[in-house]
């Protein structure tokens, strides 16, 4: 068997996301983010008149954002210590769901902070992903962080020996998001999270499976 093998969202868990993207959609595209309303695209509406935009225009202003305004972006507080303390006895991979085409962007973005790891841009739900990475090293224990209910479910679907974790590291939004059910825990601040995963991994067990509906 390797390492234990920690498997990490990166938006609102390692680096903070929605707030600037906030803001520069409020500058540059006049639509403003509003969390009171459940989802992320509900979430986004026209200044002017308050409608809500189409689904459709949301991955534009996505794409754009990760393609030129990554720099806004800063890490959540604790959360590079955690990742260092977390390496030093697990191999740590990056499962971030900027797509392909924006994964080196991230990648020298973590490297910026100190975090060299691998990083795969992925799309879509993440249960895949993360089987595929168990398949391929076969580590001892593994433990899986995201901030959205939705992959905690498809991991549990396609791993479930695999911990999770929810994470919601933006004080913004954290208050307005249900845990996950699907989560074995729900911690939002690194100093917790980080002892609750090395505790996890120092046990050496897999996780427990919920039952799915």
């Amino acid at each position: 068997m390797t390492r234990p093998l920690v498997i990490t969202d990166c938006d609102e868990v390692l680096m903070h996301m929605v707030v600037p993207f906030a803001q520069w959609v409020d500058e540059e595209h006049g639509v403003l983010f509003r969390m009171e309303d459940t989802g992320f695209a509900n979430a986004l509406k026209r200044k002017e008149c308050g409608t809500p935009l189409e689904a459709a225009e949301v991955w534009p202003l996505l794409d754009g954002f990760f393609r030129e305004e990554m720099a806004r972006q800063t890490a959540i507080p604790g959360a590079m210590a955690a990742m260092a303390a977390i390496g030093a006895v697990a191999d740590i991979v990056v499962l971030t769901n900027v797509g392909p085409e924006h994964q080196q962007r991230r990648a020298d973005q973590l490297a910026t902070l100190g975090l060299h790891a691998p990083v795969i841009g992925s799309r879509g739900g993440k249960g895949e992903p993360v089987r595929r990475l168990i398949d391929e090293r076969r580590p001892s224990v593994a433990l899986f962080i995201d901030d959205l209910a939705n992959h905690h479910r498809s991991v549990a679907l396609e791993a479930a020996g695999v911990w999770r974790l929810h994470m919601v590291g933006e004080p913004a939004i954290a208050g307005k998001v249900p845990t996950a059910r699907h989560a074995h825990a729900r911690i939002d601040d690194w100093a917790a999270a980080q002892d609750w995963i090395l505790a996890r991994l120092a046990e050496n067990i897999a996780a427990p499976g919920p039952e799915l509906v």
